[in-house]
C-alpha cells in the first residue's frame, strides 16, 4: 500500500470530484442500542451536510501510512472461507440498497466494537473510474478499471461542554442547551484497499485515529483480518525488549538502546543510499539476523542478544516491522547529546591533565632555575675564596691581620672582579705581579692617582 494511492482517493472528495453514491448510517448509544438507521442518496444532501460528511470520510484516509492507516490481509486458507471477507464483497457489491446485509454488518460492528459511549457508523458507497497514466504521470482519457468500494466511519457522539449563549430573540445570556455531537473518526476502513491503482480484495485499509488504541477487535472479529500493530505499537514493543533485558541495571540499559537506535538508523541509511534510485525498492523489515547484528555492533553479551531475540519473534511472529518504525527520534537526539557531552568531557580531561603537566614542568623547570642560581653563586664565591687565598698567598699577605702594613712591602687591595686576573709572573729573572687595567678603570698607589 503506497501513500500516493491513498492520496489519490482522498484528492477525489471535494465537491467537482466525489462520485458517492449512497450514504448509510447507524446510531447507537452507551447500551450498545441502535436508536436510529438511516439512507441518503449523498448528492442530495443539504449543502452544509454534505460537507460535514465529506470531511468525515476525509478522515479515514488521514494520518501516517503504517501507524494511522494499515494494510490489513485476510488470512490464506484454501480449506475455510473466510466469511467476514464474503460479507464485505456482498456489502460492497448490494450498493447498500440490501437492509439484510446492512443490519448484519452493523451488528458485527456493535457487538465486537470495544467502545464505552454512544457511537455513529457510517458507510459510504463509491465507483471510481481509474484513468489509465503514463509512466510519467500524464492521464490518458480512457479507463482502466473500476475501482468499486465502501467507506466505513466510526465516530464518537458525545454530550457537547455545558456554557452560557446569547439568545437573539429574548436578547438574553442564559445556559445553553447540551447537544450530541458526532466528533471526528476514531476507527474506520475502505473495502477493497486500492493498491497500485487497483482494487485488491484480499486486504483492507484499515485507519486508527489513536495509534496505541487501534482497536484489534474490530479487526479481527468484525473485519476478519489478522491484526496489526501501529509503528507507534511496534517502537514501543522494540523498546521494552531491549530495557526489560537489562532490568537490573536501568543506565546501561538506556545506554545500550541508544547504542541500537544509533546502528539501527545507520543500517537504514545505507539501505537508502543504496536503492535511493530504485522507485519500486521496498522499505527493509528487521529480521532475526539484522537485530543480532545489531547487537553485536552495540556490544551485548551474548547471553542477553539470545534472549532478546527470541522475545522479538515471539512479539513479532512473522509480520516483522519495518527498521524505520522502530526508529525513536527522541533517543538519537539523546544518544547524539550524550556522545557531544562525553566528547567535551574528554577534551576537559585531556585539557586539564595538560595543565597539570605544564604546572609540573614550570615547577621543575624553576626549581632547576633556582638550583644553577645557587650553584652559579657558590661558584663564584668559592673561586673568589680560592683566588683571594691564593692572593694573599701569592702577596703575602696576613689572613689572619689584613690591616698589618708592617709585615708586607706590598700591599694591595682591589674589587673582588679584579682578583681573577691577578698573575704572578717573572721576567728577566725578577718576579712580578700583573695587573691587567682597562681603559675606564682607575689605578691609586698609596693614595695618589697612578697614571698608566
Amino acid at each position: 500500500m503506497r501513500k500516493k494511492d491513498i492520496l489519490e482517493l482522498k484528492r477525489r472528495f471535494k465537491k467537482d470530484h466525489c462520485t458517492f453514491t449512497k450514504m448509510c448510517g447507524c446510531y447507537v448509544n452507551g447500551e450498545k442500542h441502535i436508536i436510529l438507521k438511516f439512507r441518503e442518496f449523498f448528492l442530495n444532501l443539504e449543502e452544509d451536510e454534505y460537507f460535514k460528511y465529506l470531511e468525515i470520510a476525509k478522515k479515514v484516509l488521514s494520518g501516517t501510512v503504517g501507524n494511522n492507516i494499515l494494510e490489513l490481509n485476510f488470512p490464506i486458507n484454501e480449506e475455510h472461507i473466510n466469511e467476514k471477507q464474503i460479507s464485505l464483497m456482498q456489502l460492497k457489491n448490494s450498493q447498500l440498497k440490501d437492509d439484510s446485509i446492512l443490519d448484519n454488518f452493523y451488528d458485527s460492528i456493535i457487538d465486537n466494537y470495544d467502545y464505552t459511549g454512544n457511537f455513529l457508523i457510517l458507510v459510504f458507497h463509491d465507483a471510481y473510474d481509474v484513468m489509465t497514466k503514463t509512466k510519467d504521470n500524464v492521464k490518458i482519457d480512457e479507463s482502466e478499471e473500476v475501482y468499486e468500494y465502501v467507506l466505513c466511519a466510526i465516530c464518537p457522539v458525545s454530550l457537547s461542554d455545558p456554557g452560557l449563549r446569547y439568545f437573539e430573540k429574548e436578547n438574553k445570556i442564559k445556559a445553553r442547551i447540551r447537544d450530541w455531537v458526532v466528533e471526528a473518526p476514531t476507527n474506520g476502513f475502505v473495502f477493497p484497499a486500492f493498491v497500485d491503482r487497483s482494487s485488491d480484495v484480499n486486504s483492507i485499509m484499515y485507519y486508527t485515529k489513536n495509534a496505541k488504541d487501534t482497536h484489534p477487535e474490530l479487526m479481527e472479529n468484525t473485519l476478519g483480518c489478522y491484526s496489526k500493530q501501529t509503528a507507534t505499537i511496534q517502537k514501543e514493543t522494540f523498546q521494552s525488549i531491549i530495557k526489560d533485558s537489562f532490568s537490573s541495571d536501568e543506565k546501561k540499559a538506556d545506554k545500550v538502546f541508544m547504542e541500537i537506535q544509533d546502528n539501527l538508523n545507520t543500517m537504514i541509511d545505507e539501505y537508502n543510499a543504496i536503492y535511493d534510485d530504485d522507485a519500486d525498492s521496498e522499505p527493509v523489515s528487521l529480521t532475526k539476523k539484522d537485530i543480532q547484528n545489531l547487537l553485536i555492533e552495540s556490544g551485548v553479551s551474548e547471553e542477553i542478544t539470545t534472549q532478546i531475540e527470541k522475545s522479538y519473534i515471539d512479539n513479532f511472529g512473522d509480520d516483522l516491522p519495518l527498521a524505520e518504525n522502530l526508529i525513536d527520534s527522541k533517543a538519537l537526539k539523546a544518544n547524539a547529546q550524550r556522545k557531544k557531552e562525553e566528547h567535551l568531557q574528554k577534551q576537559v580531561e585531556i585539557l586539564e591533565t595538560r595543565l597539570e603537566q605544564v604546572k609540573q614542568e614550570t615547577a621543575v623547570d624553576k626549581e632547576t632555575a633556582v638550583d644553577k642560581e645557587n650553584n652559579f653563586t657558590t661558584e663564584i664565591i668559592e673561586d673568589n675564596e680560592i683566588l683571594e687565598t691564593d692572593s694573599e698567598t701569592d702577596l703575602g699577605i696576613d689572613s689572619e691581620d689584613n690591616n698589618s702594613t708592617t709585615k708586607y712591602d706590598v700591599v694591595l687591595q682591589v674589587k673582588p672582579e679584579k682578583i681573577p686576573q691577578i698573575k704572578s709572573q717573572i721576567i728577566d729573572g725578577q718576579k712580578y705581579i700583573v695587573i691587567p687595567i682597562n681603559e675606564d678603570e682607575h689605578t691609586t698607589v698609596n693614595g695618589l692617582d697612578h697614571l698608566i
